[in-house]
């Protein structure tokens, strides 16, 4: 990092000194995270975090670096999940309502669904 210099080094330079990011944010490719995280396994398999630093690069639109931010573990903000669900059609079918509402709906293999004349039309399907 200290190699890196704001206003001369390029996106280029940056890939070739630190590898490629970690993530790049979403409405802008001009800036570029580097996440690291120290962890240690718990119960269940699960990782605790015992140190993350997260270094935010972000660049002109030239390429060229503009700036360089640390962050690290205190500076994250908490984030609620909402608890609200998105509803879909058909779900509001009964149990029997699925199970009885296909019925009719298939042919068995080798017969016609043409009904009882057996035979189509003048002129075909």
């Amino acid at each position: 990092m200290k190699e890196l210099t704001p206003g001369t080094s390029t996106k280029a330079d940056v890939t070739a000194l630190i590898g490629s990011p970690t993530e790049k944010t979403i409405f802008d490719d001009n800036t570029w995270l580097y996440i690291t995280e120290v962890t240690r396994p718990r119960i269940g398999r699960t990782l605790g975090v015992l140190d993350q630093q997260v270094v935010v690069l972000t660049f002109d639109d030239r390429g060229v670096l503009t700036g360089e931010k640390r962050l690290v573990q205190d500076d994250a903000v908490p984030v609620s999940v909402a608890s609200r669900t998105t509803p879909s059609p058909g779900t509001e079918a009964s149990f029997m309502q699925q199970l009885l509402g296909n019925i009719g709906k298939f042919t068995p293999a080798g017969t016609s669904s043409l009904g009882s004349g057996g035979s189509a039309p003048a002129g075909g399907l």
